[in-house]
């Protein structure tokens, strides 16, 4: 029996920056600079951005706009505070993702880099009207709330960690500590193991790999396979099963991996 497979559909995106906020949350991270086009490059796997809108007082990041505009993106003008108020960028940004929600049926997902939970409400009224909501921000200054929420959060500490590490590295990387390489691996094989006894106790008849993801995405939309030193989730997987973790069999039509069990236990 092969993995079903849906016809492939470019997802329609679009973006929105909240600005003022991803600029605070920089200046806890360990890199002072934003690259927008790490952002745009990862959702770019992801499908089409049709719409990118970014808000903040712009009279404040002057340096920052050139590269906005050169990704094109839109630059909404929000006044100083004392003029327009205090949540007014957050109040403009989501009157017009509403907006574009309701008028644009044919943009099935949202990009919100931001790490605000006052955005939370937001996600859900998205995922209320079938919009998958991808959240963005830096991971010191993210919201649990919002992280959790969302279907998928992207740290902006790891666009940037994977940038600095060498393309064809696998596994423990050079820049972590002593050990460090190990105890993330292990946290992915927990993590694994965790979505893995899910799906068992649901009795599935048949667990593709990609089930697996979906499981671990809807608990854990932070999860990114590369955090934990491998380039691919199926690379993951094979070293699981090196390690009797699970245990793996591939489909001959699909070449699709179906996950058996855990380690030598078979179902």
């Amino acid at each position: 029996m092969s993995q079903p497979t849906d016809r492939i559909v470019e997802r329609k995106m679009a973006l929105f920056i909240d600005f003022e906020n991803l600029a605070l949350g920089i200046k806890q991270a360990p890199s002072q600079q934003f690259d927008i086009q790490l952002v745009l490059d990862r959702l770019l796997e992801k499908g089409r951005i049709i719409v990118k809108r970014a808000y903040c007082d712009w009279s404040r990041y002057r340096d920052h706009k050139q590269k906005l505009h050169e990704a094109n993106i839109e630059l909404i003008e929000i006044p100083k505070k004392s003029i327009s108020g205090k949540n007014s960028a957050d109040i403009r940004m989501v009157v017009d993702v509403m907006d574009l929600c309701a008028a644009k049926a044919h943009i099935d997902m949202f990009a919100l880099v931001t790490g605000d939970s006052d955005f939370s409400p937001l996600v859900s009224k998205l995922k209320e009207n079938d919009k998958m909501v991808i959240g963005c921000g830096i991971k010191a200054a993210s919201s649990e709330l919002l992280i959790e929420n969302c279907d998928e959060f992207i740290f902006y500490d790891d666009l940037v960690r994977q940038r600095r590490e060498s393309p064809s590295a696998k596994g423990p990387q050079p820049n972590d500590a002593p050990g460090e390489g190990p105890r993330r691996q292990r946290e992915a094989f927990a993590i694994l193991a965790d979505a893995l006894l899910g799906l068992l106790r649901e009795n599935k008849d048949i667990i593709w790999a990609s089930m697996v993801k979906q499981a671990i995405k809807r608990k854990r939309p932070q999860f990114d396979e590369s955090y934990h030193g491998f380039k691919t989730f199926t690379a993951l997987l094979e070293e699981a099963e090196r390690q009797s973790v699970v245990k793996l069999e591939k489909d001959r039509k699909s070449g699709s991996y179906q996950v058996l069990g855990f380690g030598d236990e078979v179902r």
